[in-house]
């Protein structure tokens, strides 16, 4: 049975990655900051008892990463999913109104969680059979796709991320490690809003058939959803 560790699983795309592959008989490691007000996911995990455990993790808490990797350190994670981010912003938004400390939040979840998440747990991935970190990044951090300016804070973190996880699949070659960027599309999530483009089932299916295809050929690449890869 193949295990994969998943950030931000209590709502969205995490709740459904968590759904999608305890179905289909994987173990899930499923972390949310407030486990005690993860509605659906504690009752995903009454429904999969056998296949889905519930930690509790903070990503700007490096100390709580580094705790919850000795407790999980005789797993072997087949899969880890970054995928706690968020979208800060205190009402107006845009050139000359950004708000500082959002965009320091920002990054710590956005850009710098997904490396200590790397680094807390390479060891159990490296050990694994499918050795896989996936990252859920966006076009909006994509250079070349920028032809509307402004979401500085959200923009900048996702591009950052994207170059950690470019130099990630150089770094983890050695011990075999497979590292991607995932667009998830526009989807219909809290962060997503209700007019986005598809759901987080359509969202998920799309990427975890890409997931199921990655080679070691594949490290280092920024692909959507519907398979196509995406400049930086």
């Amino acid at each position: 049975m193949k295990t994969t560790l998943i950030t931000g699983a209590n709502r969205g795309i995490g709740l459904e990655f968590a759904r999608q592959y305890a179905a289909d008989g994987w173990r899930v490691l499923a972390c949310s900051r407030h486990p005690e007000k993860s509605t659906e996911l504690n009752q995903l995990a009454a429904h999969y008892p056998d296949q889905i455990t519930v930690h509790a993790l903070d990503v700007t808490d490096h100390a709580q990463i580094e705790s919850l990797a000795q407790a999980l350190a005789s797993e072997s994670i087949d899969l880890l999913i970054n995928n706690a981010g968020v979208s800060l912003h205190s009402g107006v938004d845009g050139f000359g109104h950004t708000d500082y400390e959002a965009w320091m939040q920002t990054f710590r979840i956005n850009t710098m969680a997904p490396l200590k998440m790397a680094e807390a747990f390479a060891s159990q991935i490296a050990r694994s059979g499918q050795k896989t970190i996936v990252t859920i990044t966006s076009k909006m951090g994509s250079i070349a796709d920028n032809g509307s300016g402004g979401h500085y804070l959200y923009r900048s973190s996702k591009a950052a991320v994207n170059i950690v996880v470019k130099s990630l699949a150089i770094d983890l070659k050695p011990v075999g490690i497979t590292a991607v960027v995932l667009h998830p599309g526009w989807v219909k999530t809290d962060m997503g809003g209700p007019n986005a483009w598809i759901t987080a089932e359509q969202s998920v299916s799309g990427m975890r058939h890409i997931i199921s295809r990655l080679t070691p050929a594949d490290s280092g690449k920024f692909i959507a959803y519907d398979g196509q890869v995406v400049p930086w």
